[in-house]
């Protein structure tokens, strides 16, 4: 997968999570928001950013770079150099209840760490 497919990729994952849940009235409304800003650069060196907002107040911004990692190599016997697409971002929009969701992550190597007021924590199980 090229750079450019993978940054459409994660590009629509994020439309997918910052898509407000609802009933089908309110879903079709939000499908029929405008775009009021747009902007993406994506480099030959596969680092990227985008943002947008519509017009119902739905925004994301993210920014990614390819990184040199070492994995497990696929019979175990140790480990070699591979690339991985890095990022930070966040989106944002409005609840039905009107409560403001906003979620700033990192997706790296070691996976994809959400965070928000509204996201629950891990317990470490301790008092």
């Amino acid at each position: 997968m090229n750079s450019l497919h993978l940054a459409l990729f994660v590009t629509l994952l994020a439309v997918s999570f910052a898509a407000p849940q609802g009933s089908p009235s309110s879903l079709s409304a939000d499908a029929q928001a405008p775009i009021v800003s747009s902007n993406s650069d994506i480099q030959p060196d596969g680092s990227f950013q985008y943002n947008y907002e519509t017009g119902n107040g739905i925004k994301a911004q993210n920014q990614g770079s390819v990184k040199s990692v070492q994995v497990t190599k696929p019979d175990g016997s140790g480990t070699e150099n591979a690339q991985a697409i890095v990022q930070t971002g966040s989106y944002s929009y409005q609840a039905p209840d009107g409560t403001n969701i906003e979620v700033k992550y990192t997706a790296d190597e070691n996976g994809f760490h959400p965070e928000g007021d509204h996201l629950p924590v891990a317990s470490t199980g301790r008092k």
